[in-house]
C-alpha cells in the first residue's frame, strides 16, 4: 500500500504541477491572431493620425511662410521699383541740363 500511496502522490503531484504549467502558459501566451491584428490596427491608425497632424501643421508653417515671403517680396519690388523710377527721372534731369548746355 506504501508504494500506491507514493505512486499516487507523484501522479497528482505530476498532475497538479501540469496543472500550474498549464495556467502560467496560459497567463503568458501570446495574443491570438485576431487580438495581434486589432493592437496592429489601433497602432497604425494612431501613426496615421499623427502623420495627419504632423502635414496639417506643416502645411500651416509653410503657408505662413509662403505669405511672409510674399510680403517680403512685394516690399522689396516697391523699394525696387521706386528706385528705378527715382533714376529714370534722375536720367531725365541729366538729359534736359545736357539739352540746355
Amino acid at each position: 500500500m506504501s508504494e500506491d500511496n507514493n505512486t499516487g502522490t507523484m501522479l497528482l503531484s505530476f498532475l497538479a504541477g501540469a496543472a500550474v504549467g498549464v495556467g502560467t502558459a496560459l497567463l503568458f501566451a501570446p495574443k491570438t491572431g485576431e487580438e495581434m491584428r486589432g493592437k496592429i490596427k489601433d497602432l497604425a491608425d494612431d501613426a496615421v493620425e499623427k502623420i495627419k497632424d504632423y502635414a496639417t501643421e506643416a502645411q500651416d508653417k509653410i503657408r505662413a511662410s509662403y505669405e511672409d515671403g510674399k510680403e517680403v517680396v512685394l516690399e522689396k519690388k516697391n523699394i525696387i521699383t521706386s528706385a528705378i523710377e527715382a533714376g529714370k527721372e534722375a536720367m531725365e534731369r541729366e538729359k534736359e541740363k545736357q539739352k540746355a548746355v
